[in-house]
């Protein structure tokens, strides 16, 4: 807005330079908000489900949802403005929620805004069932738990989530011990029963379970012993169920994690079995 000339510093034009100081008076002309239009993009799409009220995808890992700063093409929205013929505002189709760039896992999508608003109301009513499939540090004490605790953006942070906030919203995160590699990590399934952005990254981290491959919340890039490397944050949505927003059937789908967790997954173990026995 500055390098557009819409703020002014007392009547003057300003530079993105100018630090501000006492007295000053700053005034701007807010910009009209224009729709933001966003074109379909070839791209392979993994459709567990489709029909004229929504779409059930399973989304790869590496690949964002909605354009954004720093990923204005390429993303799942490209892709599915293309497979729908839909050019034009965003608004046409809707993300009833979304996956971080490096989880994989299912999504439903609302192509007509009655069924989002019936799946949004769905979620927000926490009616619909999610779970996922984490590898994490260490193992936890206890094989089932929920994570109770508010969180919402760190203070003096950009990124991150976590409990450290001025704006704290109520967050749980139910879990699960699935399988467990010599006390060093642990597979978990993981049922977050509130939507939070970042949610069951931040939750793991405050009970000293980080995603093994999570570098923003606490896990190292490598899992046990440093000896395996790990691509991507190790998180999978693995479950979907709700309610069709037009029939009211009860709808469920399940999908495994991919090669790269499976991988890593197998690795762990190979990794434990080599182990001399105590």
């Amino acid at each position: 807005m500055i390098q557009a000339g819409w703020v002014r510093i007392n009547d003057r034009g300003a530079k993105p330079s100018r630090k501000v100081k006492p007295g000053d008076v700053v005034r701007f002309d807010s910009p009209q908000p224009a729709p933001l239009l966003c074109h379909g993009q070839t791209q392979v799409l993994d459709i567990l489900y489709e029909d004229p009220a929504c779409l059930v995808i399973n989304k790869p890992a590496g690949i964002v949802c909605h354009p954004g700063p720093g990923h204005w093409n390429d993303t799942l929205l490209n892709a599915l403005l293309d497979h729908l013929g839909v050019t034009g505002a965003i608004s046409k189709i809707g993300f009833v929620h979304r996956l971080d760039k490096d989880t994989s896992g299912l999504l439903v999508v609302a192509k007509t805004p009655e069924a989002h608003r019936c799946l949004s109301e769905q979620f927000e009513h926490h009616t619909i069932t999610r779970a996922y499939e984490a590898l994490v540090h260490a193992v936890p004490r206890l094989p089932t738990g929920l994570i109770d605790r508010a969180i919402g953006p760190e203070t003096g942070s950009l990124t991150r989530m976590s409990v450290h906030t001025l704006r704290p919203k109520s967050s749980s995160t139910a879990y699960q011990v699935e399988e467990t590699f010599a006390g060093r990590a642990a597979r978990l399934v993981l049922m977050p029963r509130t939507g939070r952005t970042h949610q069951i990254r931040a939750h793991l981290e405050t009970i000293g379970h980080p995603i093994i491959g999570d570098k923003v919340y606490g896990g190292s890039p490598t899992s046990v012993a440093d000896r395996i490397p790990a691509p991507r944050v190790m998180l999978h949505a693995r479950k979907l169920a709700f309610q069709h927003p037009e029939h009211r059937d009860y709808c469920e789908f399940e999908v495994e994690a991919p090669t790269d967790f499976q991988s890593i997954s197998g690795m762990l173990r190979l990794l434990v079995s080599r182990e001399p026995k105590p």
